[in-house]
């Protein structure tokens, strides 16, 4: 293989953060590195609006955004279903009625198979039901007048909502803070992030809901792979840091480097 200029300093690059990545995932798993992630008051919140909507009797909502599975938002909607899979084996746990809508036909079966993954690891089949996974519309505004029906008809005491939301987003926390529900949403759409902590009671930003399934699982690997990608981003970081003081002291060294 030849490497073209522009692409060797990359490929190396590539292979170091592999490595690193590695390295630390397996520590990780063996136990030889512990990673403990900063409180997120919003995944704590989750047990408490289900445990809240099991006292009244009535269904939790989950959305895991609008996008697709593929795109740049994808990480999102798979970041989602992350966390989607915690919140069946407390559903199931507390018995409560648990509500997956879903606007992108390719996420559906995904989701349903997470929900009924989950009602199986917790000895619950039996509380899954063809409808517990719901596909609304693919059609942005339909979607979310079908959310707001449900939220009408059904009165939801919980809505979670977690992925990637656009213009949607106050649409249905709006919706979910007239019925009284307790609302725990996270995006790392930023531009959406104002709505969901003007109107909802606990906001994942950013980055939050990537870490949202290592954190709610505790798994060692999941855990290794989020400490890893710290690490790699305080090491760009450095990077950048001592580029910007070569080039101040006129110092080329690392831009020749990097166009290699």
């Amino acid at each position: 293989m030849q490497l073209v200029p522009g692409n060797i300093f990359g490929f190396w690059a590539m292979i170091f953060v592999s490595i690193c990545i590695l390295v630390i995932v397996k520590l990780a798993k063996d136990g030889k590195f512990v990673v403990k992630l900063r409180r997120i008051a919003g995944l704590e919140a989750i047990e408490e609006a289900i445990g809240r909507a099991t006292e009244m009797g009535k269904p939790v909502h989950f959305s895991p955004g609008i996008a697709d599975v593929t795109g740049d938002t994808a990480p999102q909607t798979f970041a989602a279903l992350e966390v989607l899979s915690y919140v069946t084996g407390l559903s199931a746990k507390y018995n409560s009625e648990l509500i997956v809508t879903i606007r992108m036909p390719n996420v559906f079966p995904l989701a349903q198979e997470v929900v009924r993954q989950g009602y199986m690891a917790a000895g619950k089949t039996d509380l899954f039901k063809e409808d517990t996974v719901r596909f609304l519309s693919s059609e942005q505004f339909a979607y979310i007048a079908g959310v707001l029906g449900i939220f009408a008809r059904q009165r939801v005491a919980a809505n979670l909502m977690i992925g990637a939301f656009w213009a949607e987003s106050l649409l249905m926390a709006e919706g979910g803070a007239q019925v009284g529900a307790i609302q725990v949403a996270g995006t790392a759409n930023m531009h959406q992030i104002p709505f969901f902590v003007a109107a909802c009671d606990y906001t994942l930003i950013g980055e939050e809901i990537y870490a949202g399934g290592a954190y709610l699982s505790q798994d060692k690997v999941r855990l290794g792979s989020i400490a890893s990608q710290d690490y790699i981003k305080l090491a760009l970081m450095a990077l950048m840091f001592v580029g910007a003081i070569m080039m101040t002291a006129g110092n080329d060294w690392l831009i020749v480097l990097l166009v290699k």
